[in-house]
């Protein structure tokens, strides 16, 4: 039977209703009519369960909220060069977790105090972020482009992991319902990840470096890639890569693979190769470091708190293998 669908992909009515009448007609040549039937009706009803379950995910509610205002101070995040937009999805951590008792389940240790000193341990912080940037190599500038991870091109850092998963169904010759868990598992553990951080990055609301970096160190300082719209600590690439490591991790062990880019152009096309998931989480969350958007406690603490967010997860979801 048949696994793939047509290329390019149907877009109208019409045409998705005669590639299901075509899947339809496949299966009924092959498969018991009441056996199908049943198998129509369970389907139909686990869906109609699971659209009923996310209604209630309150992303309808955050839609609703107000304009959001950020918290006005001398460390607090502000709006950045060189788009200057607006904080992006700054309700997010309201959002219900699917494994996580609360938004902040996980919530990260306090960050290194806001000082302007030049004998600092927060200007110290900062003037790494200077320091690494001064000297790029190829290889880190190629690495912080090939994990940019902006939308249209791998679908945020979310949508890279299930690149890396979609791979990995080819590269371990995953079964269906292998591939059925990983997928649930690692949706859910980056869905959490991404719930924990933003209601960190809001409650907590530090300013990024190229506003400290700018105000203190060097006013023509400016970042390899263009510092996102929402505030730094943590680092979303560091918890998110370190949750998606951890289930990646507990299913299949220590893996050799490649991540090749089919999505997207240059400059984030390419491949890399890593010797573990582990692997390529730390280069994930280093890539932010490399584009001169985070400080490096902010990688470091993400790290954890994803660890932290990943371990809940395999505690706490049962799938086939309980």
């Amino acid at each position: 039977m048949s696994t793939e669908f047509p290329t390019p992909l149907p877009q109208t009515t019409t045409e998705i209703g005669a590639v299901e009448a075509s899947i339809q007609a496949e299966r009924a040549a092959v498969v018991d009519p009441a056996v199908l039937q049943r198998s129509i009706a369970h389907g139909r009803a686990v869906g109609e369960a699971v659209a009923t379950w996310s209604d209630g995910d309150g992303l309808t509610e955050i839609r609703a909220l107000p304009t959001y205002v950020p918290p006005t101070g001398i460390d607090k995040w502000q709006s950045t060069p060189p788009n200057f937009g607006p904080a992006i999805e700054p309700y997010w951590g309201q959002m219900r977790p699917f494994i996580l008792p609360s938004a902040d389940a996980c919530f990260p240790p306090p960050h290194i105090p806001y000082d302007e000193s030049p004998a600092s341990a927060f200007h110290a912080q900062a003037a790494a972020v200077v320091e690494v940037s001064k000297n790029l190599t190829d290889e880190q500038r190629f690495i912080a482009m090939f994990w940019r991870d902006n939308p249209l091109t791998s679908g945020l850092p979310a949508g890279h992991w299930f690149i890396i998963a979609n791979q990995l169904v080819d590269h371990l010759s995953l079964r269906l319902d292998d591939a059925a868990e990983m997928y649930a598992r690692l949706g859910v553990a980056l869905a959490d990840a991404f719930i924990s951080c933003w209601h960190a990055k809001y409650v907590i609301n530090l300013l990024r470096p190229i506003t400290y970096i700018q105000r203190v160190i060097d006013p023509a300082w400016t970042s390899f890639v263009k510092t996102p719209q929402f505030p730094e600590y943590t680092s979303g690439h560091s918890v998110a890569s370190q949750a998606a490591a951890a289930v990646l991790t507990d299913l299949f062990g220590r893996v050799a693979f490649s991540d090749t880019h089919r999505l997207t152009g240059p400059p984030s096309a390419g491949t890399r190769h890593f010797a573990s998931f582990q692997d390529a989480a730390s280069e994930a969350a280093t890539s932010r470091l490399y584009g001169g958007i985070h400080y490096p406690m902010g990688i470091e603490i993400g790290l954890e708190q994803g660890a932290k967010v990943g371990a809940l997860v395999l505690r706490r979801l049962e799938t086939f293998r309980g």
